[in-house]
């Protein structure tokens, strides 16, 4: 039975089963498909306190999107797209936008496995974090001390995580298990501005400021045995996750391309119900020169995090006083968040069809058998990664075939923030947020007293609330639930 629940904006919104609130396609609003919610009543209670419904609805206008708007669990308000929003276009005929991936272009996270114990971490914990705080640049303009020359930069744009690997900076084995082998074919260092060069080239392997984090983490709890198995997952091991992106490189991509966006808008008379939607045809020359700018800093962000892990080792092997060996630091796996790439879905019962499926703040999650998976998963699914925020859970999860039908293939990327920046320096303090963390055995290294309050837990959703929603949907199923034990910020 449908249960109508209340209006939100100009928009109903029909609860259409268990977990699933669907805007219907409304001709009137020039809605060209529905608008497909995934959550329980309390999140979609929580979106609908700032723009996420209406942005949701306002990608529905774009020309060539098909299917249905999707938006995650964690969805709340975004520049343009809701973060949290998935959307496929036609590959002929729709748009591609620069705000439906983002300004932190391939924003992602990696998880590293470890040998250790919660127990051998434990009393080099301060330690530990405050060596990995030296040893990675974090913060708003962080530079690295690698620096990469204009012909390095133009390598490694077109190659990604396998020229960071053949420099020196990580292992062999890294690469196989990255989302698409940490390299977008198709980039081209000649559509990205010198400006972003200039931005971005001394910031390689810097972590940046904002929600960004490296987490040491435990293994809470085993939730499929036989995927941890595959990915070396344990209860009670040391994990570390890094989530970062492309940094000031694809700020400015994302920035350039919006501005040309806004002028062929302007010069073609196309119709947009919002500025921020600023797109272009994919198959226009501005439509390919941005996916080729935008494929370059996708592989700047996948060799930025990479960067990251060879740092993180060896400041494990200095610390422990161990050999790589003894801490087999394993990458699992890296997942992208922010991202619009060529995919082929069925659409309605029509067959398949080319789309390009903008993915903003939102992860794949492609079931068993999907050729995109690396070798080492391809027999039990994509693994998945959603963080939490410093003192709560983060989740290890699985891609389900459900997620092919229900969501292009896509599930949640993190808890989503339900409290503005400025709204979280109003109601917390510094040593609050310490002490909450220090009461759950967290050890925080924080580069600035607003970032860390910033980035409070109490400022993002329930992320076990959004994993159920997922798990319980079949989009992408519960494999582990690990708890922090240490926290670097920007």
């Amino acid at each position: 039975m449908k249960n109508l629940i209340t209006r939100v904006g100009n928009h109903e919104i029909v609860n259409e089963g268990d977990f699933t609130y669907v805007i219907k396609k409304d001709e009137s609003k020039g809605m060209m498909v529905p608008v497909t919610i995934y959550a329980d009543e309390k999140l979609v209670s929580k979106m609908a306190l700032d723009r996420t419904i209406d942005q949701a609805a306002n990608v529905a206008t774009l020309r060539g999107v098909m299917k249905h708007v999707i938006v995650l669990p964690d969805g709340h308000e975004g520049y343009g797209f809701p973060v949290g929003g998935v959307a496929g276009m036609d590959l002929e005929e729709g748009v591609i936008s620069p705000g439906g991936v983002g300004y932190d272009i391939n924003c992602g996270v990696r998880l590293i496995r470890t040998n250790l114990t919660e127990q051998d971490v434990r009393p080099k914990l301060k330690d530990l974090v405050n060596e990995l705080f030296r040893a990675i640049p974090s913060g708003v303009g962080s530079s690295s001390s690698r620096k990469v020359t204009g012909s390095e930069l133009d390598e490694l744009l077109v190659e990604g995580v396998k020229w960071t690997v053949q420099k020196g900076y990580g292992w062999d084995s890294d690469v196989d298990v990255c989302e698409e082998n940490g390299c977008m074919k198709g980039a081209d260092p000649l559509h990205v501005s010198d400006l972003a060069r200039k931005r971005g080239g001394p910031q390689l392997g810097t972590l940046g400021s904002g929600n960004h984090f490296l987490e040491l983490q435990r293994v809470d709890k085993i939730y499929d045995q036989k995927a941890a198995e595959s990915m070396g997952i344990e209860e009670g091991l040391v994990t570390v996750l890094i989530h970062c992106g492309s940094r000031g490189f694809g700020h400015q991509v994302c920035t350039d391309y919006l501005k040309i966006s806004e002028r062929k808008i302007r010069e073609s008379g196309m119709n947009i119900v919002d500025r921020e939607l600023a797109c272009v045809p994919n198959n226009s020359q501005e439509g390919e020169s941005y996916r080729k700018a935008m494929y370059s800093a996708l592989n700047f962000a996948w060799s930025n995090r990479q960067m990251i892990t060879h740092w993180t080792r060896n400041t494990f092997e200095k610390v422990m006083g161990m050999t790589e060996g003894d801490i087999d630091m394993k990458l699992v796996y890296d997942v992208s968040h922010n991202i619009a790439k060529v995919e082929r879905h069925a659409i309605n019962g029509e067959g398949t069809r080319d789309l390009v499926i903008h993915r903003k703040g939102a992860t794949r999650a492609f079931p068993a058998g999907d050729g995109h998976i690396p070798d080492k998963y391809r027999n039990i699914g994509q693994p998945v990664f959603i963080p939490g925020s410093m003192g709560t859970a983060s989740w290890i999860l699985l891609g389900n075939s459900k997620s092919l039908e229900l969501s292009f293939g896509s599930t949640a990327h993190g808890a989503g923030r339900t409290m503005s920046r400025s709204a979280a320096r109003r109601s917390y303090t510094t040593d609050s947020v310490r002490k909450n963390l220090e009461a759950k055995g967290v050890y925080i290294k924080a580069l600035s007293k607003e970032g860390m309050v910033e980035e409070t837990p109490e400022a993002y959703k329930d992320v076990d609330s959004v994993v159920e929603v997922s798990h319980s949907l079949g989009i992408a199923t519960k494999v582990a639930r690990l708890v922090p034990i240490g926290v670097i910020k920007g």
